[in-house]
């Protein structure tokens, strides 16, 4: 995977502007960080929603206003929406953000613990999910922040079913799940299935040492103000084209240039944008 796709996440659910002045809230400010991050050489976006007083939530309205105004801005880049919300919202919740019409979506494969909190995905949940994104002609993007997780997308894979090659992102350092090792992300990413493409993402003080490896590895990159807030420890990012730049620049030493839209695209298995 000599081509590199570099995802943002400008905003998350829980990333506050006492930690990063910069992270954007309304669906305005998220299009205008994604299109300086697309600029940066970002090509795909990973959408929470934002009430203006930063508020996370999965009304379907505000991702379909939040994906519109990313649309307006930047054609090009290939629209993911988060499923996983924040925790303690439900299942009906979460899946408000398919109302968007996004090309991809995030598919959490289990229960971990989260900081001080729990974010819960037993398999019910998961299978409803798959279907669910399925049913709206959206390819998962599973999230493994643990182990066994991988067990649990084989499982849901087959039960789905999901057909193909599936597209995976390794989440490494949160409170409570995989710590953010390059030796647990050579693991994680070793039990892949063939054909799997797959990124990383390192959360706060693991942002280099796990892209650096899975720019390495072959793999690619999620980075921005969801997962971490510092270009390097000490060192604050001023915006989500900050991250992606640093991303770009590491991969240049690595010959792993940006891919253009259109090669993401099929790269991911995704039709062409229209």
């Amino acid at each position: 995977m000599d081509d590199l796709i570099v995802t943002v996440a400008p905003c998350g659910a829980e990333t506050t502007r006492e930690q990063a002045p910069a992270v954007p809230f309304t669906p305005a400010e998220i299009a205008a960080e994604t299109r300086r991050a697309f600029d940066a050489g970002a090509r795909m976006v990973h959408v929470h929603s934002r009430w203006d007083d930063g508020t996370p939530t999965q009304d379907g309205a505000r991702y379909t206003e939040t994906v519109a105004a990313i649309r307006s801005q930047v054609p090009e880049i290939i629209v993911q929406v988060s499923t996983g919300g924040a925790i303690g919202m439900s299942a009906e919740e979460r899946l408000g953000s398919l109302e968007a019409a996004p090309e991809m979506a995030s598919l959490t494969c289990g229960t971990v613990n989260f900081g001080r909190g729990v974010f819960e995905n037993p398999a019910p949940l998961m299978l409803e999910f798959a279907r669910a994104q399925l049913a709206a002609g959206v390819k998962p993007e599973l999230e493994i922040f643990d182990a066994g997780h991988l067990d649990n997308a084989a499982w849901l894979v087959g039960k789905a079913p999901l057909a193909g090659s599936q597209h995976f992102d390794l989440v490494l350092n949160v409170p409570g799940g995989l710590r953010g090792t390059p030796a647990n992300l050579l693991m994680l990413a070793g039990r892949l299935p063939e054909g799997s493409t797959w990124s990383a993402t390192g959360i706060g003080r693991a942002f280099l040492p796990i892209s650096a490896t899975a720019l390495a590895a072959g793999g690619h990159v999620r980075c921005g103000f969801e997962d971490q807030v510092e270009l390097e420890p000490g060192v604050r990012a001023r915006s989500n084209a900050d991250l992606v730049e640093r991303i770009v620049g590491l991969g240049g030493l690595l010959g792993r240039a940006p891919a253009s839209p259109a090669r993401a695209r099929e790269i991911l298995g995704l039709r062409p944008a229209e």
